[in-house]
C-alpha cells in the first residue's frame, strides 16, 4: 500500500542587498584598521580612524537591517522545519569560523612566545642570530622593551581583567538561566535574567574601555605600538572586545523580541542562536584572560 509523503514548503527570499553591504563593511574596517595603526605608528593624522568608523556603521547598519527582514519573515510564518535546520547549520558554521579566526590570533601569539623570543635570545643553534640582531635581548615574556629602547608595563590579571573575567562568566550563568526560562515559558525570568545579561555585557565593555585608557596612560605607556607585546594584547583582547560587542547587540535584539512577546518554547532558535555566540565570547574570553594575562 503506497502512502502519500508530506513535504513542507521552503521558504526562499527575494535577493537581498545585505551580503553586499556586509562586504563593503568590512572592506572599509580592514582597510581602516589597516591605515589608522600606521598612523599611530608614523605619528601621523591620516583618514584611517574615519574609514574604520564608517566600516562600522555600516556594520551595525546591515546588522540592523538584516536582523528586521529576518524578523518580519519568521513573525508572518514563512519558516518551516527545513529553514529552521538550515540556520542551525548557518549558526554552526559561523562560529566554527570564530573558532578558526581566534586560534590564528593565538597560534601567533604561541609562535612568537615559543619560538620568536627563544630564538632571539640564542637558544640552540640561533647564537649568531642573537649577537647580530639584537645582543642585549633578554628572552623573557612579555617583552617590555621594544628594539628601539622604548620600554613599556605589561598588564597584569588582577583588577580590572579579573572583575571582566568574572562578569562573563556570570553572564554566561544568566544567559543560560534566561533560556531555562523561556523553555519553561516563564516571561518574567526570561526578561530579568536576559536584561541582566545585556547589562552585565555592557558593563564588561565599559570596563575594557577603562582598562585600554590606563594601558595608554603616561603610567603604563602599554600602546599597540609597544612591539610585540603590545601588538598581540590589543589585538587579541580588541577583537575579542569586536565580538562582545556584537553579542551585546544581538542580546539587546532579543530583549527587544522578548518584551515585544515573540518566541515559544518549540520556536525560539533566534534567542539560542544569540546564546550560543555569547557562551563562545566567554569561552574565548577565559582562554584569552590564562594566556594573555596570566602566563
Amino acid at each position: 500500500m503506497m502512502t502519500t509523503k508530506e513535504y513542507e514548503t521552503y521558504y526562499v527570499p527575494a535577493q537581498s542587498h545585505w551580503p553586499i553591504v556586509g562586504a563593503m563593511a568590512l572592506f572599509l574596517i580592514a582597510i581602516g584598521a589597516a591605515n589608522y595603526v600606521t598612523d599611530l605608528k608614523n605619528e601621523e593624522s591620516g583618514f584611517g580612524g574615519y574609514i574604520l568608523i564608517a566600516g562600522l556603521a555600516m556594520v551595525i547598519y546591515m546588522v540592523w537591517g538584516w536582523f528586521s527582514n529576518v524578523i518580519n519573515e519568521s513573525m508572518a510564518g514563512k519558516y518551516s522545519h527545513q529553514m529552521d535546520t538550515s540556520f542551525r547549520q548557518g549558526m554552526s558554521w559561523f562560529i566554527f569560523s570564530e573558532v578558526m579566526f581566534f586560534a590564528a590570533f593565538f597560534g601567533a601569539l604561541f609562535y612568537a612566545r615559543m619560538f620568536s623570543v627563544p630564538w632571539l635570545g640564542g637558544d640552540g643553534n640561533n647564537a649568531m642570530t642573537f649577537e647580530v640582531l639584537w645582543p642585549q635581548f633578554v628572552a623573557e615574556w612579555p617583552l617590555i622593551k621594544t628594539p628601539d629602547g622604548t620600554s613599556t608595563t605589561a598588564m597584569g590579571w588582577y583588577g580590572l581583567p579579573l572583575i571582566n573575567t568574572i562578569i562573563l562568566l556570570t553572564s554566561s550563568v544568566t544567559a543560560h538561566f534566561a533560556h531555562v526560562a523561556l523553555e519553561q515559558e516563564k516571561r518574567s525570568q526570561l526578561k530579568l535574567w536576559l536584561g541582566l545579561t545585556v547589562l552585565l555585557g555592557l558593563v564588561f565593555l565599559f570596563l575594557q574601555g577603562v582598562e585600554y585608557a590606563h594601558g595608554y596612560s603616561e603610567e603604563m605607556k602599554l600602546y599597540l605600538t609597544s612591539g610585540i607585546y603590545g601588538n598581540t594584547f590589543y589585538m587579541l583582547t580588541g577583537f575579542h572586545g569586536m565580538h562582545v560587542t556584537l553579542g551585546t547587540i544581538m542580546l539587546i535584539v532579543m530583549f527587544v523580541r522578548v518584551m515585544k512577546g515573540h518566541f515559544t518554547p518549540q520556536n525560539h532558535f533566534a534567542f539560542q542562536a544569540a546564546s550560543w555566540y555569547w557562551h563562545f565570547v566567554d569561552v574565548v574570553w577565559v582562554l584569552l584572560f590564562f594566556f594573555v594575562y596570566i602566563l
